[in-house]
């Protein structure tokens, strides 16, 4: 008689089931890694838009606030142009005080147009300069001729030959000045323009002859 075998053989059923069953844990794990890449993915992808964003409405704010400043500083110095039209106009009106010597109605008339013309350019930011007794600033001033002075130190303005106006911050005229300087003045140099300084309603009186 033939021995039985002592090793148990697997039938073709079994063997089937067996890769049927391996075969089914490997394919949830292969879905599951497939799931977390596209997780992934769309994580990068939505950083990527919120940066973008982010910096979008960065850039729109910035915009905002340089279109506000703008428009505000348009706005602050929308009354140049007129501005420098009315400012010949004070120029003629201090020679004409100057001009009348006499205590006159008309001179009172021109002193109250004057200054009236004058509250309506302050109410709309422009100033008059002072200058007299500053150092020389090429920026605000130009300078017309030389005076001797020995009171003043070289280079100041000693006199204003024709005024000068700022519109806020900025220069919306230069004064036309006269600097002071140690020694005499040649004649071509300063006489002309020291008399128009003279002819200034500001500028310093001079001693009468007794």
């Amino acid at each position: 008689m033939s021995e039985p075998h002592t090793q148990s053989q697997r039938s073709p059923a079994t063997e089937t089931a067996t890769t049927q069953e391996t075969t089914g844990q490997a394919t949830p794990d292969r879905e599951a890694q497939q799931v977390l890449a596209d997780l992934e993915q769309l994580r990068s992808e939505r950083d990527k838009y919120l940066e973008l964003l982010q910096r979008t409405r960065a850039d729109f704010e910035n915009y905002q606030k340089r279109i506000r400043r703008d428009l505000e500083q348009e706005r602050r110095f929308a009354a140049a142009p007129l501005a420098k039209d009315l400012l010949p106009v004070m120029d003629n009106l201090e020679r004409a005080l100057h001009a009348a010597t006499q205590d006159s109605p008309l001179k009172q008339g021109v002193a109250l147009v004057y200054k009236q013309l004058l509250e309506v350019l302050r109410r709309h930011g422009v100033t008059p300069m002072e200058c007299v007794g500053q150092t020389f600033d090429p920026h605000l001033h130009e300078a017309v001729g030389h005076v001797a002075s020995q009171e003043m130190p070289e280079g100041t303005i000693a006199q204003v030959v024709e005024r000068g106006y700022m519109l806020h911050d900025r220069v919306l005229k230069p004064a036309r000045v006269l600097l002071a300087c140690a020694g005499s003045v040649p004649s071509s140099d300063g006489n002309q323009n020291a008399a128009e300084a003279e002819d200034r309603p500001d500028a310093p009186a001079k001693p009468r002859d007794k």
